[in-house]
């Protein structure tokens, strides 16, 4: 279906265009954090139609390894986050057959620039629905060809990126934007402003950045224990800063990232870490403490953002990570009704996908699954009952 040509390249002289995680800055980032990296140019050509027509792409994307294991078991699992795209303009039965096919032989044609230990290739392709259940009957039709043709896809047991998401559209008013959001929403926000709820924004060229790192990560560290999430290293954070600020500084073309922080007379209550590009904004980390809750400040951090967000030149403002329905059930519907009543609308992304290269993989696959029920169904289930 698909005639693919695929060459391994350093740097890159496009623009960054899509989502943040394919941009060479990210893979330069996570490099530094577990994770290995390699640049790849890709173009393909669809077979013809029946009535004669084709369709062609050229691009750029990363490769994301991460290596497990030691002495006698080792194994590279490599990830390729947010690519390909779905081509608009099909119906659902032509968009499954043409995934399914096009992330097997994009697959093929990047296994041989592997380490030769590759488990498998896991895509997050960047393919969203307007309901989950346009997204699983999406998803099911694409595991029935992908079990009828025998393609060694299969869907991944858990996602690396959050597949549910909410997107504010910043190309309204502020205004407009307002008006759209819950009024319980703009009265908090308003509250807030009219309590003394102060948000200031810091970027990792700011002299005084450790002390202000050393309360974004306490206030994490909180949240971490209230929530029962996982959370990265201090310095995981003070990096990711420091790169953007140096990366804009010596004129790269590299994303903003900037450090929030909701103060009320000398109290730190909240902050957020928040992505900027041309294409997207991005609310990447947020916590808050246990003090002045009633104050909201959650809620003006977020507009603060999205407004600044808006000034940078961003057309959205992704809030990134729900619970894919209003579920009360669920040990994050708070989580779901914050993030849904700012007026955004409610996408669901396929989620990630594995193409099988080692038998590894189904041992790689189990532990997750194990991991995943511990720490979703076990451990957030504890906290939400707290």
């Amino acid at each position: 279906m698909y005639d693919i040509v695929i060459d391994r390249i350093s740097g890159s002289a496009r623009p960054n265009e899509g989502s943040f995680l394919q941009t060479p800055f990210w893979a330069e980032f996570k490099s530094a954090h577990g994770w290995s990296c390699g640049r790849y140019s890709v173009r393909w050509t669809t077979a013809p139609d029946d009535s004669g027509n084709s369709a062609e792409f050229s691009g750029e994307f990363s490769v994301l390894l991460r290596h497990f294991g030691r002495s006698f078991i080792k194994f590279t699992i490599a990830y390729i986050p947010l690519f390909p795209a779905l081509r608009a303009g099909k119906d659902g039965i032509e968009q499954t057959a043409e995934l399914a096919y096009l992330l097997k032989e994009l697959a093929e044609k990047l296994r041989p620039f592997l380490p030769a230990d590759t488990a498998c290739i896991r895509f997050d392709p960047d393919a969203a629905f307007s309901s989950p259940e346009e997204r699983a009957l999406f998803n099911d039709s694409v595991g029935l060809i992908c079990f009828a043709d025998r393609l060694r896809l299969s869907k991944s047991a858990v996602d690396i990126q959050p597949p549910d998401s909410v997107i504010v559209d910043l190309t309204p008013s502020p205004e407009e934007i307002l008006a759209a959001m819950k009024s319980k929403w703009r009265y908090n926000i308003r509250l807030a402003e009219k309590k003394g709820v102060t948000v200031s924004r810091f970027s990792g060229k700011d002299e005084n950045l450790s002390e202000k790192l050393d309360i974004f990560y306490g206030l994490y560290r909180t949240t971490a224990s209230r929530d029962g999430i996982a959370i990265h290293s201090r310095d995981y954070y003070e990096d990711l800063l420091k790169r953007s600020a140096e990366a804009k500084e010596s004129g790269r073309d590299a994303p903003a990232v900037y450090l929030y922080i909701a103060e009320h007379e000398g109290d730190s209550l909240a902050a957020v870490i928040a992505l900027f590009s041309k294409t997207e904004s991005v609310y990447l980390y947020g916590c808050s403490g246990n003090l002045k809750r009633n104050l909201m400040p959650a809620y003006l951090l977020q507009w603060t953002a999205m407004k600044d967000a808006r000034e940078y030149g961003s057309a959205r403002y992704d809030l990134y990570g729900i619970p894919p329905t209003a579920d009360e059930g669920h040990p994050m519907h708070g989580l779901y009704l914050f993030k849904t009543g700012f007026g955004g609308r409610n996408i669901h992304r396929t989620g990630s996908w594995d193409y099988r290269l080692k038998a590894v993989w189904s041992v790689y696959n189990a532990a997750e699954r194990l991991r995943a029920f511990w720490h979703k169904k076990v451990i957030k289930r504890i906290k939400g009952r707290r």
